[in-house]
């Protein structure tokens, strides 16, 4: 009986520190939440006719994922604003994180392993001027706390107001990181060294991916596609929900390659006689009309990166669609450009969460041209 309670005991400790990290000689705990999920720790504070004046000129608006527009009347509205606020290009509204807020009075030990923690810390006595803290692993892991240390609540909102997309856009990287993190544990060895030989990059792949088609195009007059277009395309097809990656090249022979319309033209160029559906005729397409396709430049692996979010539709009789990102570059070396595309199809389902998993394999990209 003594050895078996020796051994329950024992196996008590093991499970106990199974989900323990160390940080700093420290043990943390397993962090608490789901991804793309944020804790706001500020004060219920109103907001002054002046402060309100302020969050017009920005343009703030808060709609929380419904049809209508909600007013902004507190600090945490105008948080809420934007780190809340829809993602672009989506066909149903998904926020960029799903918010919780509670006042630091409320902040205790059941709260702080919450995986990602916005603190606004206001206090006049403390501070005198506004603090940006970003930091990692405070309580939990795997976790990320954003702290804003201020003096006052105009202090606040005036940060906030120039520099809360990038406390937004850290955040979103931070979740990214964790996602390219699980990936690095098994990747697609054979895919990834298709990508070396056919395109000079590497991508963490993940190795439930299938490869569907590594192939030069041939060229065609039906939708305008030259010659010389190389393709790699792999697929995670889950029941109901189904990740693509498509990565293709073309000759560099345009300046206007990474404006927009350039952009679009190409990719339906590539994709409609390369993607169809059940229903004979039917082809991948672009959507133009609701949410047309947005573009941003990045820096990725030091490289120049023209990144474009829009929805992707069959067109031709069947009735499919979903949200897509891609991300485009310049292989100088070899004078061409390399598209590589992830697009989600979930119908019924919420998008947003597939879709950044699928985004990441973009984001992990690094390149080592040499001359084919």
């Amino acid at each position: 009986m003594r050895r078996n309670g020796i051994y329950i005991i024992c196996l008590c400790f093991v499970i106990l520190f199974a989900g323990c990290g160390k940080q700093g000689g420290r043990t943390l705990t397993s962090a608490t939440g789901s991804i793309y999920e944020c804790l706001v720790v500020i004060p219920n504070v109103s907001l002054s006719p002046e402060q309100l004046a302020e969050v017009g000129k920005a343009q703030l608006q808060t709609n929380d994922g419904s049809s209508y527009v909600e007013d902004i009347n507190t600090l945490y509205d105008a948080v809420r604003a934007v780190m809340g606020a829809d993602m672009p290009c989506m066909p149903q509204k998904e926020t960029y994180f799903k918010l919780m807020q509670v006042t630091p009075a409320l902040f205790d030990n059941m709260l702080m392993p919450t995986r990602n923690i916005l603190w606004v810390d206001i206090d006049e006595t403390r501070y005198t001027q506004v603090k940006a803290k970003a930091q990692r692993e405070v309580w939990s892991t795997p976790q990320a706390v954003y702290r804003v240390q201020t003096p006052s609540a105009d202090a606040f909102l005036t940060f906030w107001l120039e520099h809360g997309v990038e406390v937004r856009d850290w955040f979103v990287k931070q979740e990214m990181t964790r996602q390219l993190r699980f990936y690095r544990a098994a990747t697609d060895k054979d895919i990834r060294a298709r990508l070396n030989r056919r395109f000079g990059c590497d991508m963490l792949v993940p190795n439930d991916y299938m490869l569907l088609m590594d192939t030069t195009l041939e060229a065609t007059t039906t939708f305008g596609l030259s010659a010389n277009t190389h393709v790699l395309w792999a697929c995670n097809n889950k029941g109901s929900l189904r990740r693509d990656i498509v990565v293709y090249s073309y000759p560099y022979t345009d300046s206007e390659t990474f404006a927009l319309p350039y952009l679009n033209a190409k990719r339906d160029e590539v994709l409609a006689p390369l993607i169809s559906a059940g229903v004979e005729g039917t082809y991948m397409g672009t959507e133009y009309k609701v949410f047309p396709p947005e573009l941003r430049v990045l820096t990725i692996d030091s490289t120049y990166t023209a990144e474009v979010r829009g929805l992707w539709k069959m067109k031709g009789g069947e009735a499919m669609g979903g949200p897509y990102v891609s991300h485009t570059w310049l292989d100088a070396v070899n004078g061409r450009v390399v598209t590589a595309e992830v697009f989600v199809f979930a119908p019924g389902q919420k998008k947003r969460n597939p879709l950044r998993q699928a985004e990441a394999i973009l984001y992990s990209r690094e390149q080592f041209y040499e001359k084919k």
